[in-house]
């Protein structure tokens, strides 16, 4: 935690009727600046998903935003537009319009997040120097429909009914929030007490958890607008990598899976980890990470 809390937090307006507040958290390069990372975090999670890496990025010389996407953590909690394709789209507003980048990133995304960078390559392909996605069935995919309602991704239904998510989980957020990490992943020791109760206290405000579902309630219309994506424009052109833990659930990350939506890709594991791949390894998600985009 205290590692996070010394980072650099901002906060931007992106448009104020309806209020779209977007807080991100910022490394600044160590020595010779050899670009910037973009790094998208999943459910249940955070920007503070990347609280053990961004240190090591900037000290390989990268410049490195987490964003807490629109709804989550630090971030106003608006009623709609949680379409993956809005929500990569506030980013790239974040970075181009706010920030004032105008070199491409290289855009890194997880579980839920790895929905939203792979619209954000496959909408503003110009602004992404590589995209690294993983540990989600993609809507639009096959994989996505063969597993949306196996048990393997019993949330996915859960989520998606209106209501009900919110009646049953308020008041219980930390016993929900703690049972995905000892579910998913290998080593659930790594979520310490502080973690979770952070989490936990996030996803506790008004309207969180509300916001977390609406995620997943759009993941049919995001289907659709992968698949017109990929109608009009054409797989994704930019260098890929298909990125999950070694002990995850291996269809999530596939390159068959990627292969049906991207052109360039290749695949990368991150050992001893399960779904939680930058809290789980840290040292091993940098590891592959540069190794992808530095060659």
């Amino acid at each position: 935690m205290g590692s996070y809390s010394q980072l650099i937090h901002h906060q931007v307006w992106l448009q104020q009727e309806p209020e779209v507040r977007i807080h991100y958290v910022e490394a600044k390069p160590s020595g010779t600046h050899k670009g910037l990372i973009l790094l998208i975090h999943g459910f249940p999670e955070g920007a503070y998903q990347f609280r053990h890496v961004m240190g090591p990025f900037s000290a390989a010389g990268y410049r490195v935003i987490a964003p807490d996407y629109r709804g989550a953590g630090y971030s106003s909690r608006p009623t709609n537009g949680y379409t993956k394709k809005v929500l990569a789209t506030d980013l790239h507003s974040l970075l181009t319009e706010h920030l004032g980048i105008k070199d491409p990133v290289h855009v890194v995304g997880h579980d839920i997040g790895g929905m939203i960078a792979h619209a954000y390559a496959h909408i503003f392909p110009d602004a992404v120097a590589s995209l690294t996605w993983g540990e989600c069935p993609l809507p639009g995919t096959t994989v996505y429909d063969d597993y949306k309602n196996s048990p393997l991704l019993w949330h996915f239904s859960f989520h998606s009914v209106p209501d009900v998510p919110e009646l049953l989980v308020t008041g219980h957020e930390k016993q929900y929030i703690k049972r995905f990490y000892d579910e998913f992943s290998q080593n659930p020791a790594v979520f310490t007490e502080a973690d979770v109760e952070f989490y936990a206290t996030q996803y506790s405000a008004p309207g969180a958890m509300r916001a977390g579902f609406n995620v997943y309630r759009t993941f049919e219309e995001d289907k659709e607008d992968n698949r017109r994506l990929l109608e009009e424009r054409g797989k994704v052109k930019v260098r890929t990598m298909i990125l999950g833990g070694d002990g995850s659930f291996g269809v999530l990350s596939s390159e068959s899976m990627a292969r049906e939506m991207d052109e360039d890709v290749r695949e990368g594991k991150v050992e001893g980890s399960g779904h939680f791949i930058a809290e789980e390894n840290p040292e091993g998600f940098v590891k592959v990470i540069l190794g992808f985009i530095e060659v």
